[in-house]
């Protein structure tokens, strides 16, 4: 019996459902990453660095470089390539560090 790619890593099927970022609504699949659904839809940078405001997205992808850091449902700091997607997230541009107060 042929397997597929999906079955060989036990992804689950379902319906597609949305995530917002900014003002922005994307369709995700289940099992995906925040960092998944974006690029999927063609958003390649979701932070800015610390000092020069220089735009950041995906680079690993496996959670080792920290680039992907996203303000996930009101959490700064989230790993996108780790978080997996779920209805109704909310992702919007971190900018710098990811904590306003701290100046």
């Amino acid at each position: 019996m042929p397997r597929t790619p999906a079955d060989l890593v036990g992804t689950r099927t379902g319906p597609s459902f949305e995530i917002t970022f900014g003002d922005r609504s994307v369709r995700a699949r289940p099992g995906q990453s925040v960092a998944a659904v974006l690029w999927a839809a063609g958003i390649l940078a979701w932070r800015t660095t610390r000092t020069t405001g220089c735009p950041r997205g995906a680079f690993c992808g496996i959670g080792q470089c920290y680039d992907c850091l996203a303000t996930i449902n009101g959490q700064p700091n989230q790993r996108a390539c780790l978080v997996p997607a779920r209805p109704g997230d909310t992702v919007i541009i971190q900018e710098g560090h990811g904590h306003a107060s701290l100046g």
